[in-house]
């Protein structure tokens, strides 16, 4: 599937048309099918860990390969990735969750965390902040985590959040607009069949971080 992958994706990028699709549509329902029972394997490795998303099916994680185009001024029709985003939340959710992303050229990657959250998740995740960011900036220092993710992503506010001083101890972090780490998987690596062992060994990483996160974006 990884190879044959990143080959279709490279002809749709040069091919981003309804016909040629239409042609090539039963590589890609092959494709597609593949990618759905990869995405299961991946689920079950990370639920040896996290058992919070053991009970998700990978057929609802996956995005459509049709892009949006009613407000874009790019009118092709489909995407260049293949993409699933695994959370106890649903794929169309802000989260907490795993996103996996396939896209020839060194843009395949992985990541975790909470992407723009609605006004409550923002507040409950910077209340989760303000009484335990000595817990997030833990994690967010581990050499182990900073080596594989670097430092945390996401959109800054420039002043301090409202109800926040900016003199909280952990301003910087309640600043971010998005909690998001990811990492990058080379073509390279998909191609000698490492895909399956570099997710489930970078989910593994970032579950501490995930479950910081659970709590104030999840209701129990």
């Amino acid at each position: 599937m990884n190879k044959d992958l990143l080959k279709f994706l490279t002809q749709l990028k040069k091919n981003n048309n309804k016909e040629w699709f239409d042609k090539n549509r039963a590589t890609y329902d092959a494709l597609r099918k593949d990618f759905v029972a990869f995405v299961q394997l991946v689920i079950n490795d990370i639920a040896d860990f996290d058992d919070k998303i053991k009970s998700i099916e990978a057929k609802n994680t996956i995005f459509r390969i049709n892009r949006d185009i009613r407000f874009s001024k790019d009118k092709t029709p489909y995407k260049k990735n293949f993409s699933a985003f695994i959370s106890i939340k649903g794929r169309k959710s802000f989260g907490p969750g795993y996103y996996i992303h396939i896209q020839p050229g060194d843009e395949s990657f992985i990541a975790g965390g909470v992407y723009m959250p609605e006004k409550d998740m923002l507040e409950k995740i910077r209340q989760e902040i303000d009484y335990n960011g000595k817990n997030l900036s833990k994690i967010l220092s581990k050499a182990s985590f900073r080596n594989t993710f670097g430092a945390m992503e996401g959109e800054k506010l420039v002043r301090a959040p409202k109800g926040y001083d900016e003199e909280n101890p952990h301003i910087d972090l309640l600043k971010y607009k998005s909690f998001i780490v990811s990492k990058v998987i080379t073509d390279k690596e998909i191609e000698e069949g490492k895909l399956k062992g570099l997710l489930k060994k970078y989910s593994k990483e970032m579950l501490p971080f995930i479950e910081f996160l659970y709590p104030a974006a999840i209701e129990e």
